[in-house]
């Protein structure tokens, strides 16, 4: 498809919306896996933990609100504006959550997001999963730029970054606000080639 400024979609309107959201492997034996409603309790314990709320601003207070919000995931897929994942033991309920939010086809873009319970931090998790979802975005779908931002208080997440080779682009001010305040946020990039 062209756009009417005559430069092609980098990734043409459709083509995720017609693919089965994939199952896909990580060394450490974990899978990103679609969300099930059987995960709603999972949503509802990330939406309890202080570190995945404060980062995350993630609000899921009841499983019906978790259901609900697993819907809209499927729905988003097919409206092709973001591809969220259940990080999970194969046959068991999620640790963790991570995929592609405010995705561009068109420009080639999306934004990456994750978090985790307490009883998966620390392995490594998230930077497998990080480099998983980067791989299928560029290579599979198609996209051309990847970005991951976060505070620049949340060291953890800037040493996900790194470990995951995105390359630290600068410091936007004030860039998004949690219920401390607003706060200054990393961005880091990845694209077609560093991979």
């Amino acid at each position: 498809m062209i756009s009417s400024s005559g430069i092609p979609a980098v990734v043409p309107a459709g083509r995720m919306a017609a693919l089965d959201q994939p199952v896909l492997g990580l060394p450490s034996g974990l899978e990103l896996r679609p969300w099930r409603m059987s995960d709603a309790e999972v949503l509802v314990a990330g939406g309890r933990d202080p570190a995945v709320r404060h980062w995350n601003r993630l609000l899921v207070a009841t499983p019906e609100e978790a259901r609900q919000r697993i819907a809209r995931m499927h729905e988003r897929w097919r409206a092709e504006v973001s591809a969220i994942w259940a990080i999970a033991r194969p046959g068991e309920e999620a640790v963790g959550l991570i995929g592609w939010g405010d995705i561009d086809l068109g420009g080639g873009s999306a934004e990456v997001v994750y978090w985790l319970l307490p009883s998966a931090r620390g392995a490594g998790v998230t930077v497998e999963a990080t480099r998983r979802v980067s791989e299928w975005a560029l290579h599979d779908l198609g996209l051309h730029r990847l970005r991951l931002c976060h505070s620049v208080s949340n060291p953890a997440s800037c040493r996900v970054a790194e470990k995951a080779g995105f390359s630290l682009e600068g410091t936007m001010r004030s860039a998004l606000l949690h219920a401390d305040g607003w706060h200054d946020e990393h961005l880091h990039a990845l694209v077609r080639g560093d991979i």
